[in-house]
């Protein structure tokens, strides 16, 4: 990325402030030796992991439970050119704790999704990267 391509690095700091910003990500992942990519609604836990409450059966479970995985999120405006995009890659894990199930039962993001068997994935923020664009309106 140069510095005169219209784009600018973020720093960790202002990625989390933005992530807290949206409702919708998507998790990206291996499924059957394939990439895949599916979006969720989330939150962010008090040391910047990102929470996804999700059915404890699904396949999402099956395939991301203790690997690597990247998570995405972003905001644009195309009438100004304009956004941001964060990516946080790091592992997930289902939260088997009971006391943090627990807690996070009551501070954590609720599922779009109703479901009476779910659980908690929690993907560490090992690696925070992002950038913003800020366009002219009107150009191509």
């Amino acid at each position: 990325m140069s510095h005169n391509d219209g784009f600018r690095a973020l720093d960790r700091h202002e990625c989390l402030r933005l992530l807290a910003k949206v409702p919708v990500g998507r998790i990206v992942y291996t499924r059957q030796a394939l990439p895949a990519v599916l979006p969720v609604n989330f939150g962010l836990d008090t040391d910047s992991s990102i929470l996804v409450r999700t059915s404890a059966t699904s396949d999402l479970v099956r395939a991301v439970d203790g690997v690597v995985v990247a998570f995405e999120a972003d905001d644009f405006n195309a009438a100004e050119h304009s956004g941001w995009s964060v990516v946080v890659t790091g592992r997930a894990t289902a939260v088997t704790d009971p006391a943090e199930h627990e807690r996070l039962s009551r501070t954590g993001p609720l599922s779009w999704v109703v479901t009476q068997d779910w659980i908690f994935l929690r993907i560490e923020a090992e690696m925070v990267t992002g950038r913003e664009i800020k366009g002219t309106p009107g150009t191509d």
